[in-house]
């Protein structure tokens, strides 16, 4: 008999050469005990850091009680807590929540709910906008063409409008916001009548596509037309919420206010766990059966969940991202004016990008050898963009000062060491 070893996809490729023997903090540590900064935070995920000691102390006490408790066969007394709390940061007309447990499955969670609540086919997404890789979350996701490559034909009922990317197209915020209502309106009279359409679904702050923050007079256009035509306005807050942009929500750095509510990432720290919210009327609105899934709101994540709504409030992570944020970006405008091949620097609070050009074109290949650079010093990063050619920053909401300056320092070196 042959012997066979198991092994992981030659699909699954690793962003470092790091083994992750361990967690504390803003680092992990290799099997060695080197320790890396990470911020990455597993892709925006570890919000409050790794295994902070209430996440950890939360997550073994309810693995002590009861591990699994299939959501649609009894009532895991952690959902409705988890329920409770979560009603007390979203907006007042958002108060039902469906949980699951990906980003993923909560937008495919909403595509159901838009099109069974208001009865109308399409959903309007906005280019570069990243919401998933199932099928349905992936016919709406348009970040980067790897990602859709070689499974088409995609979902139906999906139209694309252009986000407002000042950087990508070289105008005024004002000239860029104009156009993009302009051509959303054109939709309307021309691929998707307004009632057909059942929703918009928007990133506050693009993720995938490249840190990009949409804008107050945009968002309230969309809001706008979404009260004209009875149309749902779902915002992904799946990378951007949970304190990450420096409010609590991405969407509240705009003051609109959405019809649903998407989120996951960093709403556990790290455990998976991921929710869809709404108003309960809304909700009302969906069929039977529509909502559901062996795993969704596991009573283990569900409790890391509240441990997390706990932490970030006792040690007021999110001023802390906000503050943090300020002090990253200062540093990274400060370093542009030296390398101006760090063409644009953008983002809010704790979730920054730098883009890398040059002569003019988006440079993917020198992010990643930038990336290498401060692998090799103890810093851990990521890019994303079409071209992936913007750096991203996203560490753990507890980052301090010193670390911020830490990292900007190996960046510095690693900019000199790829020149």
């Amino acid at each position: 008999m042959t012997d066979h070893k198991g092994k992981l996809s030659p699909l699954l490729k690793q962003a470092t050469g790091i083994v992750a023997a361990k967690g504390e903090g803003c680092h992990i540590i290799d099997p060695e005990g080197r320790r890396y900064l990470d911020f990455t935070s597993g892709i925006g995920v570890t919000s409050t850091g790794h295994c902070h000691p209430k996440v950890v102390e939360a997550a073994q006490k309810q693995v002590a009680t009861m591990i699994h408790a299939q959501a649609t066969t009894v009532m895991n007394p952690r959902l409705p807590e988890l329920a409770e709390k979560l009603g007390e940061l979203t907006p007042d007309n958002i108060d039902a929540f469906f949980f699951s447990n990906a980003g993923t499955e909560v937008a495919e969670a909403g595509i159901r709910l838009v099109r069974q609540a208001t009865g109308r086919p399409n959903i309007i997404v906005f280019h570069g906008g990243f919401h998933g890789r199932t099928m349905g979350s992936l016919s709406l996701t348009t970040s980067s063409v790897g990602l859709r490559a070689g499974v088409s034909p995609m979902m139906g009922g999906v139209v694309v409008a252009p986000f407002p990317h000042v950087h990508h197209y070289g105008w005024s915020e004002e000239e860029t916001t104009d156009f993009c209502l302009r051509e959303l309106d054109r939709i309307f009279v021309t691929y998707s009548a307004p009632k057909e359409t059942a929703a918009m679904m928007i990133e506050p702050v693009q993720g995938e596509g490249g840190y990009v923050p949409a804008n107050r007079r945009f968002m309230e256009g969309l809001r706008e037309r979404a009260n004209k035509h009875g149309i749902m306005l779902v915002f992904d807050e799946v990378q951007a919420g949970f304190g990450r942009s420096g409010q609590f929500w991405g969407h509240d750095h705009f003051g609109v206010k959405p019809d649903a509510i998407m989120i996951a990432k960093g709403l556990a720290s790290g455990f998976p766990i991921s929710a869809l919210a709404a108003s309960e009327d809304t909700m009302a609105k969906g069929w039977p059966g529509s909502q559901g899934g062996t795993y969704g709101g596991n009573a283990v994540a569900a409790a890391a969940a509240l441990a997390t709504i706990d932490v970030i409030r006792e040690e007021q992570l999110v001023a802390n991202a906000e503050a943090m944020g300020k002090r990253l970006r200062d540093g990274l405008e400060s370093l542009q004016k030296d390398y101006p091949e760090m063409e644009d620097v953008r983002g809010l609070g704790l979730m920054q990008g730098v883009e890398m050009r040059r002569d003019g074109q988006p440079d993917g290949e020198r992010a990643g050898k930038i990336l290498k650079e401060c692998e090799h010093r103890g810093l851990l990063m990521l890019r994303c963009g079409p071209y992936q050619e913007i750096v991203r920053w996203l560490p753990p909401l507890i980052v301090n000062s010193q670390q911020i300056d830490e990292a900007l320092g190996i960046f510095e070196e690693a900019l000199k060491a790829t020149a």
